[in-house]
């Protein structure tokens, strides 16, 4: 004889919620470790002529 558990409606909608949620959490985890991984192998653009080395370009004042 086989023993079933019993399973009402608030039982099925945790067991839902949780898959839900889970996917949910997955898949933004997904995103962020993707982002890190693809800035870690795109390619960089050079710098341009006059770029200061903080990553800001210079100002050349109109006056000279």
């Amino acid at each position: 004889m086989m023993h079933l558990a019993y399973l009402d409606a608030g039982s099925g909608s945790l067991i839902v919620q949780a898959v839900v949620g889970g996917a949910a959490g997955a898949a933004v985890a997904a995103k962020l470790y993707w982002r890190r991984l693809v800035t870690r192998f795109r390619r960089q653009p050079s710098d341009p002529l006059g770029a200061a080395p903080g990553g800001q370009q210079q100002r050349q004042s109109a006056d000279t």
